[in-house]
This record gives C-alpha cells, structure tokens and sequence, in this order.
C-alpha cells in the first residue's frame, strides 16, 4: 500500500492546515479577444478581467478553496497596483504578513491574451525589485517554521530560495516549482524538496536532456527521485503530466474539454495535489487531485482558480476509476 507522503494532524478536518507559499505576488490584466491582430493592427476585447494573480498568489488561491490557512511570501511595489491586490489577497483570506512592500519598486503585472481556442500570450512586466532577497525571507522565518507545507516557486533568486529551504520546519511537506537557476540552488532543493514539479523546459534544465513524450518522461521522473524528492511530477507538452513515486507512477491524461486558457493550470496542479498530500491521499490519487485542479482552472479565462474541496474530490476519484477500468 502506498504511504501518504504528506499527511498532517489535520487530517479528517481537526485542523486547517497551513500552506506558506513562496513566490510572485502580481496583478493580472486578463483580455479576451475573438483574433490576435497582426502588426500594425488592432482588435476589440469582447472580455476583461483585473485581479489578484502570479504564480505565488494563484496557488495561495487555490489552497485557501480547498481548506488550507495561506500566509503569502513576496514582494509588491509601494504603488496604487500593490495595495490593490494586497487587499484582494486578504478579501481571499490569505495572510500577507510575509509580503514586502518595496519602495521604488512597480508591482508585477501580468497581461494574458486570450484568443481563439488554442491561441494564449502572456507578457510579463517584472521589475527586479519585485524579487524576493534572503532578507525578504528572512523576515517571515517564524511563519515558514511553523507552516505544514510550503510550496516555493525556484523563479526566484537563488539566495531566496535557499532562505526559504532553511527556515521550513522538518516535517513540513515542501513542494518545489520549476528549476533552480543555479548548481548551489538545485543541490540545496534536491536534499530537502518532497516533490519537485516542472514543466517541459524545466524538466530539461533539471536533468539536462529533453524528453520526448511520456515514455521519456517517466524515465526523466525516475532520474529526478534517485537525487532526493520523494516525488516528482513533470508535464508533458499537449499530452499530460507523469506524476513519479518510490515503487509507482502514474500517467495523467488532459482532463476535461478544450482549454479555453491555460494560464495557471501548473498552480492550481500543484495546489491540489499538495492538499491531498497534507490530507492524507496516496500519491496517487493525490496526483489525480492535481490534474482535476488543473482542468477545472483552464475552463476560463485568467489564472485565478474557483475550487471547492468535495467537487474537487469527486472529478479526482472519477478520473482514477475511469482509467483504473480502462474506459478513459
């Protein structure tokens, strides 16, 4: 049988548990739009949406709808943009003790493109100063002692990632996003990361060769637990995610209809595939927790996730026995 990797005391709801995570704190500038216009020419927005988002704040979103107490770690500008989604973080009953005002500093802002189906742009305005430091980290050390999971996203500098690795308690589930942009960093991250979660480019930087499909994939996967985590999931470009364990692996499929947009299908894969985890699943219903949490955030358009614990639960369990009995 396989042992829960995460589990909390409070499984069976005693508690909430709480998930401290590491990463960007951004405004999103959501536009739908029926063509992408070529140069020179332009387009009507039959959609628009301003709200709360970054990595670090959409997977916050998401583990505060399935249960968890959330106290966000980041950086926003001393700016009109940052006290606006510092007050939607709080209006979604996340802490934002640990997230540094900068002076100086403009607050991420993220404009997601939304065309036909299958057409996604993102652009990223982030100013560097909008980056989490070691002091940064440093500074919330109480809260990432006493967290139950912390989920750290490694696009942040090398030295503020390593603060965060340090200060985490030693029974905390720590879930690492992405590749370290160092050897130091990957080293610190591969000794204490429970799971490591990337997609294709990553995946490449992190065992330095490039899978092709799912095959390769969970070979990838397997390279990647023999260095330390307990757990490794890896998407697979327009196929799915391998999600590896000691003794098992499972190969999700793309769950539910055509995306309407894909932005922050990774965040909500990693927020609901961390709760299950913290609740108690096996690795791998807990994957399949994580690809419903996917499917369910990419049916509209933006980043921000809309999850609720028993319907998540539901979609997982049916998708597990679908494909235990071959009719997915």
């Amino acid at each position: 049988m396989q042992q829960p990797i995460g589990a909390t005391a409070g499984q069976g709801g005693a508690r909430e548990p709480l998930v401290v995570v590491v990463g960007q704190v951004a405004r999103d500038l959501v536009l739908s739009i029926d063509e992408v216009p070529e140069e020179g020419g332009s387009a009507p927005v039959r959609g628009r949406r301003e709200l709360l988002g970054g990595k670090g704040a959409n997977q916050g979103v998401a583990c505060r709808q399935l249960g968890a107490r959330v106290e966000l770690i980041g950086v926003v500008g001393e700016d009109i943009p940052g006290s606006e989604v510092l007050e939607q973080a709080g209006d979604d009953g996340m802490g934002v003790g640990g997230v540094v005002r900068r002076d100086g500093a403009q607050t991420a802002l993220l404009l997601d493109l939304v065309g036909p189906p299958g057409v996604r742009r993102l652009i990223e305005s982030v100013d560097e100063g909008v980056l989490l430091g070691a002091a940064d980290v440093e500074a919330s050390r109480g809260i990432l002692r006493s967290a139950d999971a912390v989920l750290i996203q490694l696009q942040q500098p090398g030295p503020a990632v390593a603060a965060a690795l340090d200060a985490c308690g030693e029974n905390a589930l720590v879930v690492a996003d992405g590749a370290p942009q160092d050897e130091e960093t990957r080293r610190r991250v591969f000794d204490r990361a429970d799971v490591v979660r990337a997609d294709s480019a990553e995946t490449e930087a992190l065992v330095g060769w490039k899978p092709d499909g799912v095959q390769e994939a969970v070979r990838a996967a397997l390279e990647l637990l023999a260095e330390g985590p307990r757990m490794a999931a890896l998407s697979v470009a327009g196929e799915g995610d391998v999600v590896a364990w000691s003794g098992g692996h499972v190969v999700l499929p793309l769950l539910g209809e055509e995306p309407v947009d894909t932005t922050g299908a990774g965040d909500s894969f990693i927020a609901g595939l961390a709760m299950a985890l913290l609740a108690g699943e096996t690795a791998e219903l807990s994957a399949w927790w994580a690809a419903a949490a996917a499917a369910d955030v990419v049916r509209r358009p933006g980043g921000r996730p809309e999850l609720e614990a028993g319907r998540l639960r539901a979609a997982a369990c049916q998708a597990h026995e679908e494909a235990a009995s071959g009719t997915r």
